[in-house]
């Protein structure tokens, strides 16, 4: 995009949309493939003949050639709604130096430069909730902000969220609850076929757990307060369990064929979007 057009399109936005603009500028989008079978031109692949294949997609010629029936699959070119999700529990409005970024911050310039990369690909977005909108358009970025904001937490989406066939999802957030707040909605994604993709994004303290001597720590979300004495006494344990979490968290993904990309907030945004881009399309030289 040139500089004027980006200028023009920042003009008027909240700072969190215009840092995802410059961050979706530097990773610089260009066309994406969904490299899903579907109507479409473009040859993906050959495979084995399935009942119920239609007889017009065998390939004759290639199957005379290997002695065996083939289908002939070609790549799905329509547009593909991608449905987003962000923490917005109170978690999230944490930062471990007062020079960072809250979780909350740094997850919303993701999930926006992600937004409009895929815009700019041609599909649309839609945040996950009961009447949600469909941006096609990056001119809807700040529109899209404001939808994020409005979204129920998950306890308050509806029962049929209607998600498309071949639809992605993207979740932001931290889960470090994942049992009690999003694991449902893992659920409910899965069950609709919908391919998940995990960014957890943690504050660099919560991964050292770099305080010393005696500390309080009071719980964001009603979990009360925790005095210790001597903090470095149970850093080995506290790394410990939060490393079984994530592993656990992984474990869960793998389990659903989704992908999972943990994010600090003090890293560079755009070796995240970057490593996003490439989780996001099963081509990812068509992404960016």
């Amino acid at each position: 995009m040139p500089v004027a057009a980006a200028e023009r399109l920042a003009a008027g936005l909240p700072a969190p949309t215009v840092a995802a603009l410059r961050v979706a500028e530097t990773v610089s989008a260009g066309s994406h493939g969904l490299r899903r079978p579907g109507p479409g031109y473009d040859f993906w692949q050959f495979r084995r003949y399935r009942p119920g294949d239609p007889v017009r997609s065998v390939d004759w010629r290639r199957s005379a050639r290997e002695g065996r029936v083939l289908v002939s699959e070609r790549e799905r070119d329509a547009a593909q709604t991608f449905w987003l999700w962000e923490d917005r529990s109170a978690s999230m409005d944490w930062r471990g130096a007062r020079r960072r970024e809250t979780k909350a911050d740094r997850a919303r310039l993701l999930i926006l430069a992600a937004a409009l990369l895929l815009m700019r690909a041609g599909h649309q977005v839609a945040p996950i909730g009961p009447a949600p909108g469909r941006y096609r358009h990056e001119r809807r970025l700040g529109e899209l902000s404001l939808a994020l904001d409005r979204a129920p937490p998950v306890a308050g989406l509806p029962r049929n969220l209607g998600f498309g066939k071949y639809a992605q999802a993207l979740l932001v957030g931290d889960f470090l609850d994942t049992a009690g707040t999003v694991e449902p909605l893992f659920r409910r994604l899965a069950d609709s076929g919908v391919r998940g993709h995990i960014v957890q994004v943690l504050d660099p303290a919560e991964i050292d757990l770099p305080m010393q001597g005696r500390r309080r720590f009071i719980g964001l979300e009603g979990e009360g307060e925790l005095l210790v004495r001597r903090v470095g006494g149970l850093r080995a344990a506290y790394r410990e369990r939060l490393e079984a979490h994530n592993e656990a968290l992984s474990g869960r993904a793998a389990q659903l064929g989704w992908t999972v990309l943990r994010h600090l907030s003090d890293a560079p945004p755009v070796s995240a979007l970057l490593a996003l881009a490439g989780q996001l399309a099963e081509r990812p030289d068509r992404l960016c």
